[in-house]
């Protein structure tokens, strides 16, 4: 069975707007290796409309792609789920997932394969109610934010984590990965 893993950015008041921490080439580097730990990716349609217009190719600047090389490869190539009501097609080498949520994440996480890698704030919070996350990595900016959304706001129940793996970057930045308990 294929985990699935979850990985944000996030300043240390808890905001996820990714215009309010700085990502670095170690930071781009770091994202694009768990990429690479996965064989697809997962996203809300917001998230997906966000990636899509920063890393397909007609879209990227070469200042972009200079910054951002492996992550912007790696992202390009994946094999993209986007969940979304609204949405009535997608390309970018991307699939719409429709109906049960549970369920049909369920069934994606038993193909075969590396892993799966979920983003954004809206769909991991539903992933998180439905006990679908199996892997939780938070990178942590020496920031106060004080606005933007906030990871997991309205969650209904604790989720019990435990602390699995810690890696330091320059600049104070700290990447937190958790397990469910």
């Amino acid at each position: 069975m294929r985990p699935l893993r979850y990985s944000i950015n996030i300043t240390l008041d808890g905001c996820c707007d990714h215009q309010a921490v700085p990502a670095d080439e170690a930071l781009h580097q770091h994202h694009a290796d768990n990429l690479a730990q996965a064989d697809a990716l997962l996203f809300g349609r917001v998230t997906y409309e966000m990636m899509e217009s920063a890393f397909r190719p007609p879209q990227r600047t070469q200042a972009a792609l200079d910054q951002m090389d492996a992550f912007a490869r790696t992202i390009d190539a994946a094999k993209k789920y986007v969940v979304s009501t609204t949405l009535t097609q997608v390309d970018w080498n991307a699939e719409l997932v429709r109906g049960d949520l549970k369920q049909a994440i369920q069934q994606l996480k038993q193909g075969p394969g590396k892993g799966i890698f979920v983003g954004g704030v809206k769909l991991p919070l539903a992933l998180a109610e439905l006990g679908l996350i199996d892997e939780y990595e938070f990178v942590v900016h020496p920031w106060l934010a004080g606005h933007g959304p906030t990871l997991f706001s309205g969650l209904s129940k604790h989720v019990a984590l435990k602390l699995v793996g810690r890696k330091e970057f320059g600049a104070g930045v700290v990447a937190l990965r958790y397990e469910p308990r």
